[in-house]
């Protein structure tokens, strides 16, 4: 019983103004936003030495096989850091089947005449 009266106490306070508001869509958290400056600017920073490190994994020249397709998966990885990652998206239409598409008619009335 006094679980109740607990319950409903906790129901009938006010709540502020913003409750349950939290972030717009897409605003990332205070952690997110420092780490992706903290990479940027690292990446910045050595720009040209990631250039260098690229182009030894890519010709060998580091003292180990050539390896092109490893350099540009290594690229793409850093550019995610840099640009956010895009989400695939795929329209359907209802139940997984194909969109349907509904032509719709444009009459333009003659306000004088009154007739289409």
């Amino acid at each position: 019983m006094s679980d109740n009266k607990v319950l409903k106490s906790a129901e009938a306070r006010p709540k502020p103004p913003a409750a349950g508001m939290g972030r717009r869509k897409g605003v990332p958290n205070k952690a997110t936003k420092a780490f992706r400056e903290t990479v940027n600017a690292l990446l910045e920073q050595n720009s040209e030495n990631v250039a260098v490190w690229l182009e030894q994994v890519a010709t060998g020249s580091h003292g180990k096989e050539p390896a092109p397709e490893k350099a540009l998966d290594l690229l793409a990885k850093l550019a995610e850091f840099a640009a956010p990652k895009l989400a695939r998206t795929e329209v359907v239409g209802a139940d997984g089947g194909p969109v349907q598409v509904q032509q719709t008619r444009r009459v333009i009335v003659d306000p004088k005449n009154d007739r289409p």
